[in-house]
Order: structure tokens, then sequence, then C-alpha cells
């Protein structure tokens, strides 16, 4: 399987947008430094994911999640987890 996963900084409330063949690992390395990308803002929730069989699939999704379009789409099906824990808005 393939993952499309968003994570959300305790650290700024700030969201990371990423995908992996192993959620649990790719977790783990985020909540402990292991990804340079990340290792500022941990530690991190994992608040949201899909599984994909394709690889392409989920690739594409990626893209999508981290557009300006995706990022729309995550307000809406998140809504009531951003209500309670709201997220960094970028301007």
């Amino acid at each position: 399987m393939y993952y499309v996963y968003v994570l959300q900084s305790f650290k700024d409330s700030s969201l990371y947008t990423g995908f992996t063949v192993n959620l649990q690992r790719r977790f783990f390395e985020h909540n402990n430094g292991l990804s340079q990308a990340t290792k500022y803002l941990r530690p991190w929730k994992l608040i949201y994911y899909e599984a994909y069989c394709l690889e392409n699939d989920a690739k594409g999704r990626e893209v999508f999640l981290k557009s300006g379009s995706g990022k729309k789409y995550l307000d809406k099906q998140l809504k009531n987890y951003f209500n309670s824990k709201p997220r960094k808005k970028i301007v």
C-alpha cells in the first residue's frame, strides 16, 4: 500500500503533507527528528491519511493535497477537527 498523510505540528499548528509506503515508520521519523523538512516543528500529530494500491495514484493525490484546491478540500474534510484545533494559515 501507498499512503498520503497530513501531520499537524504541536509547536505552531502548521500542516505537513507527505507520501510513504510505511506510515508508522515515517511518522516515527518525523517525530524523532530524522526528517530535515519537519524536525524543527516537532512533535507532530497524524490527523489524516489515505491508502492507495498504486504508487502513481498516491503521488498524484499528494500533489493535489499540497495545492490550493487540496488545502480547501482538507479544510472541508476536517472542518470539525480544525474548529477545535485551528491550523496555521499561511498568508
